[in-house]
């Protein structure tokens, strides 16, 4: 929690968007989209990266409404502003991508 905290005041410092990977390390889905999360955390340095593990962190997820990991929050300004569920390796990239070029205009 007291990382959430952290990025989530951090991002907004910066003017980054936060983006909040809510997944679980025994989920298939969200172990074969961690590469391609961590390589997206690499390209786009302009925003933040953060992955939340819903078992750990039980009652926050909860208050999040996951209902499926993964899914991943892009929060500007401590307010969600996009959401993206699973574990698309074409979409998310995509999603990110569009996020990242929103930031920049």
């Amino acid at each position: 929690m007291q990382s959430w905290e952290e990025k989530l005041t951090e991002a907004t410092r910066d003017g980054k968007i936060l983006v909040a990977n809510f997944s679980t390390p025994w989920s298939g889905p969200c172990r074969s989209i961690a590469p391609t999360y961590g390589e997206l955390a690499d390209k786009y340095p302009s925003l933040m990266f953060l992955t939340v593990d819903v078992d750990t962190l039980a009652e926050f997820s909860t208050s999040w409404e996951i209902s499926a990991t993964p899914t991943f929050f892009f929060i500007k300004e401590g307010r969600q502003v996009d959401k993206f569920v699973g574990a698309d390796k074409v979409q998310l990239p995509k999603k990110i991508a569009a996020v990242a070029n929103a930031t920049r205009v």
